[in-house]
């Protein structure tokens, strides 16, 4: 169950700079998931552990000691990748079988590991079959197992679940951690789907642009996130451009456009000063009558989206901004309707202050 630290790692391809200065830790036998858009650096980064690539600068250490010139077969950690990388001319049952194999265990052990995994991703019925006669979703599932059977202490999983259907990525996310965490494995885990990096991860990490924007448990990153960015990745939320007006106590008030004026909870805020406001959208609460909370604003609603467990509504409040507000298990008696008048209403609590970018926040709102 190895510590696995990055310490200032920097690694560039030509002019680009994949990774700026990464510093992080993961406990032994710790789950970590990436997040972040494309080109943020995560396949980067797990390459990097697999021995794949060596950084430019920094060091990279396995329970403190330093792994940079280590070849990949002499680090304990076995890196899945999106290609799949399947042995072309083994069976299924073969593929997942070799790396037990590898690491001395017996024939018998190690084919009874592999139907064990197989069973795990569903595919135990195909062990005999070649990888070409798989779909793609099935050698995913294929190129899993035989990361999760190698028995390693260290497994870099990119995008695992990204090819398989919507349903068995729901039933496979939960089982992997289990599994990962039974063998004693210390994992990361590059994903694009914040629900999966939110329901496994004991860490969230987010990157963009080769820099780390927020990493903690999943909890404190959606409540209490690190950046812009990171709120508008992880769960989304409703932005305002706005000054501060004035301080009393831990309460700041802030104007925001047409006049309106938010209070929110944050410290140390300079009036005069631009900031940003977010808050999330099923904080947003919607009703018919005024309600006694701090911010309550008029609005009409626009739109209706139905997400299945949910419905959004698209507001228009008094000073033409359009917010969202997302309300789960709503009854007949409760819904609204598109056109209808409402008061729009949030916490003081609810509403996160974050210092003004300097390149403005639709810069910051861009996912490449």
């Amino acid at each position: 169950m190895p510590r696995v630290t990055f310490e200032n790692v920097t690694k560039t391809f030509s002019k680009v700079l994949a990774l700026d200065r990464v510093s992080f830790e993961i406990a032994n036998g710790g789950y970590l998931c990436v997040l972040g858009p494309t080109g943020s650096g995560k396949t980067t980064l797990l390459k990097l552990l697999a021995g794949l690539l060596k950084p430019d600068k920094g060091t990279i250490l396995f329970d403190g000691k330093p792994v940079n010139d280590s070849t990949s077969q002499h680090r304990n950690a076995v890196y899945v990748p999106q290609q799949y990388a399947l042995f072309p001319h083994l069976t299924v049952l073969e593929n997942v079988a070799f790396g037990p194999l590898a690491r001395g265990k017996s024939n018998s052990v190690a084919i009874e590991t592999a139907y064990k995994t197989l069973e795990l991703v569903k595919l135990s019925k195909r062990a005999g079959a070649m990888p070409y006669e798989l779909s793609g979703g099935m050698q995913q599932r294929v190129a899993l197992a035989r990361g999760l059977a190698s028995g390693t202490g260290i497994i870099l999983l990119d995008e695992p679940l990204g090819a398989l259907d919507a349903r068995l990525r729901l039933d496979l996310r939960h089982k992997l951690r289990d599994l990962v965490k039974q063998s004693g494995s210390t994992a990361i885990h590059v994903t694009h789907d914040q629900a999966e990096a939110m329901s496994v991860a004991d860490e969230i990490m987010i990157l963009r642009n080769g820099r780390i924007q927020d990493q903690g448990q999943a909890r404190r990153v959606y409540r209490k996130p690190a950046s812009i960015f990171a709120t508008h990745l992880v769960g989304g939320a409703n932005f305002f451009e706005g000054v501060v007006d004035d301080t009393v106590g831990e309460t700041a008030l802030i104007s925001i456009r047409g006049g309106l004026v938010v209070q929110a909870s944050s410290k140390n805020l300079t009036p005069t000063a631009p900031v940003i406001l977010a808050v999330r959208k099923e904080r947003v609460r919607l009703s018919f009558s005024s309600q006694h909370v701090e911010n309550v604003f008029q609005g009409e609603i626009r739109a209706v989206r139905f997400l299945g467990n949910s419905k959004e509504y698209l507001i228009r409040i008094q000073n033409g901004d359009l917010v969202i507000s997302r309300r789960f298990a709503e009854g007949k008696s409760g819904a609204f309707k598109t056109g209808d008048r409402v008061m729009v209403s949030f916490l003081e609590h609810d509403a996160m202050v974050f210092e003004y970018p300097p390149l403005g926040l639709q810069k910051e709102l861009v996912i490449e």
